[in-house]
């Protein structure tokens, strides 16, 4: 589940640390993706559940940036790999990433 991610992150020399977590009440199960640079302080947050063949369906990824309350939500993962592409190559334009509001 999430190679492509796994790959995008190896690429842009990223660490990230997976583990799951199997809910007792509720049919979906949910995969937690910890990574960053320095500190793990993003997550991506994966609810899937199984078809009747077995199959994994994804239903929701929640991607929190440093420690966000209010997550993206994204519906497969190659939506959520556009963001984080725009989102890194922002980031590498301008490593201060000031507002007009902070520089007032």
């Amino acid at each position: 589940m999430l190679s492509r991610t796994k790959e995008f992150l190896r690429q842009h020399n990223y660490r990230y640390e997976k583990s799951y977590i199997r809910p007792l009440m509720a049919p979906e199960s949910v995969y937690v993706f910890k990574f960053g640079q320095d500190s793990l302080n993003n997550r991506v947050i994966i609810r899937y559940g199984h078809t009747w063949t077995g199959r994994q369906r994804i239903n929701e990824i929640d991607l929190r940036l440093h420690k966000q309350k209010h997550p993206r939500v994204f519906q497969n993962e190659a939506d959520m790999l556009d963001y984080l592409e725009s989102h890194i190559s922002r980031e590498q334009r301008d490593p201060d990433h000031t507002t007009d509001a902070e520089k007032v």
